[in-house]
């Protein structure tokens, strides 16, 4: 007689004893299962004086062997043995250790998950497996876009695609986010940062409170005994913020029977269009350091990952910075010691991504508290070796669109009585709360899309899109949508055709960002003309020229970008840029400074112009001062006398530029 190992339950059976295995020691170097040209290797923690074996596991699941790991091949707390004659192929497999049955956290395939929420998973078994690490990767490169160049998107693997027209098993899958590699690229994406995409655990069990063993319960004539109710159906983690297998795939995220190859085949797909592949991690604060360092080397030497964004409160950032594995690897977290932020890098990897921007973009663009100051700041935000993420939106509050359409969240379908998510955010419903019919609160939701996509694209940090924004994607109120897999918190890619101008006008901020680098310099800007190149790198003006920092209040103002000091790979330099801002409802006037060598200012795009705010030809403006209407934005490019040679490059580069527009 022999037991049956279920999670957390011990029962008797009987074992297939027929097979046996010849057991040597391991070689304690790499956690997890190895394969050798003798048989199968495992490495685990434990301490010696555990009771340990390993269970392997038949077609039903059920246990087969119960191999036992000798105390003797145990170094420090780390248990390594070789077991000969045994073959990884379709190997299932746990721990046990002292009678509980755990997963490998090393296990590079979790089996048991394979299809998404299976009502017929309870809290049942699951168990490691062998993901095949051969793949051709052929001339694979890490693209290693500089930050200046960086524009990030952010998505659900499946939420990304669930609602997109697709068939089958394709839908919500790797494959078919490979698909929208044409999209990204005309978008003007570089990056794409993915939701967690390591194994989870996605269905979210209740937990039954057990009464104290002091409470007894006497039944006594005349109680009422309520009939027993069905266990309600568990919620999903659909997002997949919590602890889980870090060292294998998602499963349930690939449309045929390998999510390792699958994922792997995706990367090489965005790296060869010279994307980007981010991935998040959520680790809780006490996970053992070394663990969490392994984690990260495993995903870029194995899987070509650029970078990780690291969610989780006091993890050791510092010890990841300075890892030479790491070294050309984008780390994303909320803040990073002065020491190693200051260091001088001939590779800046080191990205500061938090809601620091959120809260003053929005205070203005919805007039909660707004300081044009404040706001200024955020705008220019740079450091000489970190980088800066900028967001409005993303997966914790509302999307973009529900950011100017709701007052208040609308939860209710979560099941936590509206009472989960934020209050705090700094939204305006422009005069209906929800969806409205009516045209002036359209043209008004319109307009505000429209000038937080070129806010957020000409701030000097990275832009950081969430998936659906550029769309007008809606959750109808909902901002805190952990919990819905279904068309709420998936992509409306058929509802959004009608957005398909913002799309439009989110790719040309793009390119027009693109084109003009002086914009997203890596180097903060002094406000000084430190080069002697005739005018400050940076300078602000309201209706006077040359008029101090804007501070406090949301006061119209100007912001414009000496071009000079921005050299061009042919040689030449930027042109002039200039920004122009007008958050409050009245219109405004803003100076505009005299350009030298008798240049031109030339209007490009007004948010106040409706769903073409680029003007189909710069129009040139020859009066000291623009009109800027309310809540709207205005850029305008500074021409070069056009019988000069520099004039010359530059009108070169804008036929360039509209060709691959165009293309």
């Amino acid at each position: 007689m022999r037991k049956l190992y279920v999670h957390g339950l011990i029962a008797i059976t009987k074992v297939d004893d027929s097979m046996r295995y010849t057991l040597k020691e391991g070689n304690y170097r790499q956690y997890g299962m190895q394969v050798n040209g003798e048989g199968v290797i495992f490495t685990f923690e434990a301490e010696k004086e555990e009771e340990c074996r390993i269970l392997l596991y038949g077609k039903e699941m059920e246990v087969t062997q119960a191999i036992q790991v000798p105390a003797r091949y145990c170094r420090g707390a780390v248990r390594s043995v070789l077991v000969q004659g045994l073959r990884a192929g379709h190997l299932k497999y746990n721990y046990e250790k002292d009678g509980k049955v755990v997963t490998d956290p090393y296990a590079t395939r979790v089996i048991g998950r394979e299809r998404w929420n299976d009502p017929k998973r309870m809290s049942g078994l699951v168990c490691g497996g062998y993901a095949q690490p051969e793949f051709d990767w052929g001339e694979d490169m890490p693209p290693e876009v500089p930050r200046s160049r960086m524009m990030i998107y952010k998505l659900h693997v499946r939420g990304f695609t669930m609602d997109a027209g697709l068939r089958g098993r394709e839908r919500g899958s790797f494959q078919a986010v490979g698909s929208y590699i044409p999209y990204f690229k005309k978008l003007g994406v570089t990056t794409i940062e993915f939701m967690p995409v390591y194994e989870f655990e996605e269905r979210m069990f209740p937990e039954t409170p057990a009464l104290p063993e002091y409470v007894q319960w006497e039944v006594k004539e005349g109680d009422r005994i309520l009939p027993e109710q069905d266990a309600p159906e568990p919620k999903v983690n659909y997002w997949g913020y919590a602890p889980g297998n870090y060292f294998a795939v998602k499963s349930s995220y690939a449309a045929g029977k390998d999510a390792a190859r699958e994922f792997k085949t995706l990367i090489k797909e965005l790296h060869a269009a010279g994307i980007e592949c981010v991935m998040e991690l959520y680790v809780e604060g006490l996970t053992n350091q070394c663990r969490i360092l392994d984690i990260l080397r495993y995903w870029m030497s194995e899987y070509h990952v650029d970078g990780f964004h690291l969610l989780g409160e006091g993890l050791p950032v510092t010890l990841f910075a300075q890892d030479p594995w790491l070294r050309r690897t984008k780390l994303f977290y909320t803040g990073f010691d002065s020491r190693i932020s200051e260091a001088k890098s001939s590779y800046p990897h080191l990205f500061v991504c938090s809601d620091e921007y959120l809260y003053p973009v929005r205070g203005v663009l919805n007039q909660i508290g707004g300081d044009v100051g404040a706001f200024a700041c955020q705008q220019r935000k740079q450091h000489r070796t970190l980088g800066f993420v900028n967001y409005i939106a993303d997966q914790n509050g509302f999307t973009l669109a529900d950011l100017f359409s709701y007052e208040e969240k609308h939860n209710e379908a979560n099941g936590e009585e509206n009472r989960d998510g934020t209050i705090w955010n700094m939204s305006s419903n422009c005069g209906a709360e929800g969806r409205s019919g009516k045209k002036s609160v359209r043209e008004a939701r319109e307009r505000q899309l429209r000038n937080a996509i070129a806010v957020l694209m000409t701030g000097q940090g990275v832009p950081l899109l969430f998936e659906g924004d550029e769309q007008g994607n809606s959750q109808d109120g909902n901002n805190n949508a952990y919990c819905q897999d279904n068309p709420t918190g998936w992509v409306n890619w058929k509802r959004n055709q009608k957005y398909a101008w913002l799309t439009e006008f989110t790719a040309r901020m793009a390119a027009f960002r693109r084109e003009h680098p002086v914009i997203a310099s890596e180097m903060p800007r002094v406000m000084s003309d430190f080069l002697r190149k005739g005018f400050p790198d940076l300078s602000y003006h309201g209706e006077n020229a040359w008029t101090a920092a804007p501070s406090g209040g949301m006061q119209p103002f100007g912001v414009m970008y000496c071009g000079s000091y921005e050299e061009l790979p042919d040689g030449g330099t930027d042109d002039f840029v200039y920004i122009g801002y007008n958050f409050q409802t009245a219109s405004g006037r803003l100076a505009l400074p005299k350009l030298p060598e008798n240049g031109q200012w030339c209007l490009c795009m007004d948010t106040a112009l409706g769903r073409e705010p680029f003007l189909p030809e710069e129009e040139a403006v020859r009066e000291p001062q623009i009109p800027i209407r309310g809540r709207s934005v205005v850029i305008l490019v500074g021409r070069k006398n056009e019988e000069s040679p520099a004039a010359a490059g530059a009108a070169k580069r804008r036929r360039q530029g509209k060709e691959r527009l165009k293309a």
